[in-house]
């Protein structure tokens, strides 16, 4: 057999059945494996430092010309030579993790302890964006910082700005987690730089809320406008009131004690109860037939869903832009327009930190003005200027 050629290799005799292979006398090992169909592909064969003797294929005749395919040979041989094994190496490529993978594992293992609707969320990004940008066969070790920034940028081009950043937030904790399970080195999403955000300021104004009582009490659906109602008069979240249990609450005392399950700060919560809050549980406890406080309709446990609810309701209130969780804002507006402290409303609303209550500050207007006014009597002896709340247009 002489050196391969392109042309020597398209007139290698064809056998009956199975295949054959011929090698290039100018590096051993190297051939070109003939089948019965005519298929023509370059193969290596080695021996590994362990002794194993091993043989691996480089590529189809027809995509690689000779001389690129022997020095393909040659560049596998030498890898050989310092002790590695490319057939292995290739087995591991296939059998590496993949971003499947480690959402899967990342669902089972670390969303298993999540609250439900933490948990809920995380999976409707994974589902909606980050399965359909990787697809199916990216490997965990593949990823690039620049295939995380393209799937923010791809997300934020629709105009979800936020959905973006929380969707970048779920990508950078599984790979955190790919990290400490040994399935790579480094986190491919730090340093991602996220999408401009401002707090939500929306509060329920005393005309909207008029309305809006008006559309609770005619909806058909009175439990969910029931947990509404609890929303409002409690500040709770709204997971909060769907998977309360009448064993939390001690209508006696007026207190109602969240377990750490499903509070966001994963730590029990006691708050005292209003007297409208005990009437309607009251009322609620005279009708119950369940351990939960607002039971599923047609399976065991509690309601899980209002969402559809809730733009009903807005809509027959004539009210636009109002959220559900709006009403836990609206709550602690009250509180904060009453002259009420942010260490009492962040207690109240179950606040881990002060920096969350803070957002509330702006409200404080009125009972500062009553403040000042009161310490300017005292110091000049002249009777304090009254204090006119003013609307949002600036009039009484």
């Amino acid at each position: 057999m002489h050196q391969f050629t392109d042309q020597l290799i398209r007139k290698l005799p064809v056998p009956k059945a199975g295949n054959k292979i011929h090698y290039d006398p100018s590096t051993p090992g190297f051939g070109c494996r003939v089948t019965a169909s005519g298929a023509r592909s370059f193969i290596l064969n080695y021996v590994t430092r362990a002794g194993r003797e091993r043989r691996i294929t480089i590529g189809d005749a027809a995509n690689w010309q000779t001389t690129a395919a022997r020095a393909e040979a040659r560049r596998l041989k030498q890898l050989v030579d310092q002790g590695g094994d490319p057939l292995a190496d290739v087995a591991a490529e296939r059998g590496a993790a993949t971003v499947f993978d480690l959402i899967e594992r990342f669902e089972e293992e670390h969303l298993a302890r999540k609250r439900p609707g933490t948990a809920a969320d995380y999976r409707l990004l994974l589902t909606k964006h980050v399965r359909p940008h990787f697809g199916a066969h990216a490997k965990v070790a593949d990823v690039k910082f620049s295939d995380i920034d393209a799937l923010h940028r791809k997300i934020t081009k629709t105009g979800a700005t936020y959905s973006a950043n929380r969707c970048i937030a779920v990508v950078s904790k599984m790979f955190s987690l790919a990290i400490k399970w040994g399935w790579r080195s480094d986190n491919p999403a730090k340093g991602i730089e996220r999408n401009p955000e401002q707090k939500r300021k929306r509060y329920a104004t005393p005309a909207e809320l008029a309305r809006l009582t008006e559309a609770l009490n005619a909806h058909e659906d009175q439990q969910a406008a029931n947990i509404f109602r609890l929303c409002l008069l409690t500040g709770c979240r709204i997971g909060e009131a769907m998977s309360a249990a009448w064993n939390h609450f001690d209508l006696t005392s007026g207190t109602w004690t969240k377990p750490g399950s499903t509070t966001k700060q994963k730590t029990d919560h006691a708050v005292p109860l209003s007297a409208p809050a005990k009437q309607l549980l009251a009322d609620l406890h005279k009708r119950a037939n369940s351990e939960w406080v607002f039971p599923a309709d047609s399976a065991s446990g509690h309601r899980v869903a209002v969402n559809k609810v809730w733009p009903q309701i807005c809509k027959n209130a004539r009210i636009n832009g109002l959220r559900v969780h709006d009403l836990r804002h609206s709550y602690a507006s009250q509180l904060a327009s009453a002259g009420f402290s942010l260490p009492v409303i962040g207690a109240l609303l179950g606040h881990s930190t002060p920096a969350t209550t803070h957002r509330y500050a702006h409200l404080f207007d009125s009972p500062l003005r009553q403040a000042t006014e009161h310490v300017g009597a005292i110091l000049t002896g002249k009777p304090p200027a009254e204090v006119v709340p003013l609307n949002r247009r600036g009039r009484r």
